[in-house]
């Protein structure tokens, strides 16, 4: 993996409380599996950071490199990887999406 865009990728996660690799963007998600996290994770109340893996096809790519996930959308919350849109679906029908954010990384 690119050590540059893996150091950007680090930078990211460990920056934002809550980051989501997504197609599209917060304003317009590009398929349905990103807007499906991307409404559970607003539902926390804490700010999403996201970032649009279909602007560069190298993110696109790398990020599932970075993770050793094959599929987008990808969460971080609080620098770890949590998942996809499944398991993210599966935290906050057992009420532990909540309490995995307001952990702050704990």
């Amino acid at each position: 993996m690119d050590p540059t865009l893996k150091a950007q990728f680090d930078e990211t996660v460990k920056t934002h409380p809550i980051v989501l690799f997504m197609k599209g963007n917060a304003l317009f998600p590009q398929c349905g599996f990103s807007a499906r996290a991307l409404q559970l994770l607003q539902q926390t109340g804490t700010p999403v950071h996201t970032v649009d893996v279909l602007a560069d096809p190298n993110v696109r790519q790398g990020i599932k490199d970075y993770s050793n996930w094959p599929t987008i959308p990808q969460i971080y919350i609080h620098g770890k990887f949590v998942g996809g849109s499944d398991i993210l679906m599966e935290l906050a029908e057992r009420g532990e999406l909540q309490d995995l954010v307001a952990a702050g990384g704990k």
